[in-house]
């Protein structure tokens, strides 16, 4: 890959590109960024990661292999009116788009593409991502890799069908929403019994790193793990009962498909709204 272009430069874009610089994929030199109009966010990126910023469209896309529309949602149909004469068959265009379908984005480029649809999380900021990735028919095998290659510099990298990207919203794209509300919780819980607020952040944080790492290397189900705490009339299994009183597990697998379910709506009323945008312009 000699050249790599974001269409804008958001908190995605940025965690993107420091993973990619970092990794040493592509030189920072041959990372390319564009923005709808703030010029200071482009020179803070330059500056932080040496890249190259520009406003002009003919030259930000000659001899790019690869393009990242990493603009919001909402302002996807306007920045693809602008960029679509610039996309070739030959680029691979990755989305980042949260709820904007590949037909969308053909749709509203007016041609055929070679599109990867991506599904990262915030936890991308720190390379430790869990995304999910799809592709139409136009994808090259040696594109899937480049698009793979790119997002496991900010983490975990899966390969899905497209229609699977709502539930990977529902479930990992809001996921660190809901570890972080387990968290308020725990911080509550600690306070009414008396620990003091920084030594259970620490306790809990390191309690979260330890469990993800006992499901990364034990091998064992996450059922099994539970009741190889959980000794019978002993404090775990108090504490469990309460949660199985009050339904926790059947509130998260409701939560997990009401968010998978909200994904579908709003890609169904985005891909309405570029298909609306298109017709009139």
């Amino acid at each position: 890959m000699k050249k790599l272009v974001f269409v804008g430069a958001g908190s995605m874009a940025e965690a993107m590109i420091s993973g990619i610089g970092a990794s040493g994929l592509l030189p920072r030199d041959q990372i390319w960024a564009t923005n709808k109009q703030d010029a200071d966010r482009l020179k803070i990126l330059k500056q932080r990661y040496g890249i190259t910023t520009t406003y002009n469209l003919g030259q930000l896309f000659e001899d790019a292999d690869a393009i990242v529309l990493a603009m919001k949602p909402k302002d996807a149909s306007i920045a693809m009116e602008e960029i679509k004469h610039y996309l070739t068959d030959g680029m691979l265009v990755i989305s980042v788009l949260a709820g904007v379908a590949i037909e969308a984005i053909e749709a509203a480029a007016e041609k055929s593409l070679a599109v990867a649809r991506a599904m990262p999380n915030t936890s991308a900021a720190i390379g430790k991502s869990a995304t999910a990735l799809a592709v139409n028919s136009h994808v090259s095998e040696a594109q899937k890799i480049l698009a793979q290659r790119l997002f496991n510099t900010i983490g975990l990298t899966t390969i899905v069908e497209e229609y699977q990207l709502d539930a990977v919203t529902g479930l990992s794209g809001s996921g660190p929403a809901y570890i972080y509300y387990l968290v308020e919780a725990m911080e509550k819980s600690a306070a009414e019994i008396g620990l003091e607020k920084q030594t259970a952040k620490q306790l809990i944080i390191q309690t979260l790193l330890g469990a993800a790492e006992m499901l990364t290397q034990s091998g064992k189900e996450p059922a099994q793990l539970r009741f190889e705490v959980t000794s019978p009339g002993g404090t775990t299994e108090a504490g469990i009962s309460v949660l199985e009183q009050y339904g926790v597990q059947s509130a998260f697998v409701s939560c997990i498909k009401e968010a998978t379910a909200q994904s579908k709506k709003l890609g169904t009323l985005l891909g309405n709204e570029i298909a609306a945008v298109n017709r009139h312009l």
